[in-house]
């Protein structure tokens, strides 16, 4: 294992802006399949990925600023800070500021990853077995998923469009803020919203407990929450794109990921969690079969369908507290996704649509999250909310629902199968 890892840190060391994305999606989990007295230099292994990020100059970043907009550095920002604060997975943060006084962040592209990342793509299916055998959850699917989501990241305008969306849905939230971009100053390469001041998850993490529960719950709401609220959903958890603001909000940050959901598709998902909830293992295994997740229905028993979603999803589908713990939240994504394990054989040789894959994905990740805070909740009790249309039970649903209330009917947008954006 530990000599197959290594094989792969070196395929991925020549990539850009895949290795740094596989990075961050085992960043989230305490992979257990590996022996506790192998795990940290497992983990040192993998850390070499999750710091893939190309040193760069910042006159060569400099440029690129300069060549989107055709105009010196200086006439776009009054000031401008030429160390990074942050390494996105295919480009670097810096702080500036605007004449009009704003403080914004700038998100740019590495120069040439662009024509980097489309060829490292190409090569990526070359390396599936490699990978599959150190981390056998990147499946073929997976990885078509994530050739997608690069595809999309790559175009930081419609990034900064979607953004100036949901900071307006999100508007004036309580607890929840997401900063604004500016579309005007944002191009293909180039990316300006309004810069957050807060703490980063690895000092949250540090908090007391119930500091660290409030935030969980918040985290948990916005990227689980949201699609059942709103039928759309950032489908790229993680501990990179959250801040905890110094007015006590939860900022949420990188959007180059996001998906809007047929609501009839989110109907789906709430009554399979229903009947998952409810134990309702028939019921499940034919939504599961009508809507073509099961293909093969004289394989899977209504037990083994049951067990399968529980196996990934009972913290929130049980009605009592519950603290995950990274040991939690990695051995249920391992039960779940690793093809070796006896277990759900059947279910595992069915093939999710894609449209699913994203939400579940996003679930998994947020999951993840959840168990590096050590965090504390009914979970259940919260997702009823959104799954049975009951009242709040906790503080921040309370807040929540007030703002609900509170917000401006507008027209429904036009759904449409779930997409990166």
């Amino acid at each position: 294992m530990i000599r197959t890892t290594e094989q792969v840190v070196m395929v991925l060391g020549t990539m850009k802006g895949v290795a740094m994305k596989l990075g961050q999606m085992m960043s989230v989990l305490d992979l257990d399949l590996v022996p506790e007295d192998h795990r940290e230099r497992f983990q040192q292994r993998l850390a070499v990925l999750r710091n893939a990020a190309p040193t760069v100059s910042f006159e060569a970043m400099r440029e690129v600023i300069e060549q989107d907009f055709g105009r010196p550095i200086a006439e776009l920002f009054a000031e401008f800070d030429p160390e990074p604060i942050a390494a996105a997975s295919i480009g670097q943060v810096y702080q500036a500021r605007l004449h009009d006084g704003r403080g914004v962040a700038v998100k740019v592209q590495y120069p040439g990853v662009d024509i980097a990342v489309r060829a490292d793509l190409k090569n990526l299916t070359m390396f599936r077995r490699v990978l599959a055998s150190a981390m056998p959850w990147i499946t073929p699917a997976v990885l078509d998923e994530l050739k997608l989501n690069m595809e999309a990241e790559l175009d930081y305008q419609a990034e900064a469009a979607t953004q100036a969306e949901i900071a307006e849905l999100y508007r004036d939230h309580p607890f929840i803020v997401v900063p604004g971009a500016v579309p005007e100053l944002s191009t293909r390469r180039v990316l300006v919203s309004e810069f957050v001041e807060g703490t980063g998850f690895e000092d949250i993490a540090k908090l007391p407990a119930p500091e660290r529960d409030r935030v969980g719950e918040i985290v948990y709401r916005f990227y689980v929450g949201s699609l059942f609220t709103f039928n759309e959903f950032c489908g790229d958890p993680h501990p990179g794109n959250v801040l905890l603001a110094d007015d006590g909000r939860v900022a949420f940050l990188d959007f180059g990921l996001f998906n809007r959901m047929d609501p009839k598709l989110v109907h789906f998902e709430k009554l399979c969690l229903r009947a998952a909830a409810e134990e309702r293992a028939e019921d499940l295994r034919q939504l599961m079969i009508d809507r073509g997740v099961i293909d093969s229905p004289e394989e899977i028993g209504a037990e083994e369908c049951l067990e399968y979603v529980l196996a990934a999803s009972e913290w929130c589908l049980v009605d009592e507290t519950l603290t995950i713990t990274p040991e939690l939240a990695s051995g249920a994504f391992l039960l779940a996704v690793d093809p070796r394990a006896s277990e759900f054989t059947g279910m595992k040789q069915q093939n999710l649509p894609p449209e699913h894959l994203f939400s579940r994905r996003a679930d998994f990740l947020t999951f993840g999250m959840l168990g590096q805070l050590d965090c504390t909740a009914n979970w259940h009790s919260i997702a009823r909310e959104w799954l049975y249309d009951e009242p709040p039970v906790t503080e921040l649903g309370l807040a929540h629902h007030e703002w609900l209330a509170a917000r401006p009917r507008k027209p429904a947008k036009k759904t449409r199968k779930a997409t990166t954006r």
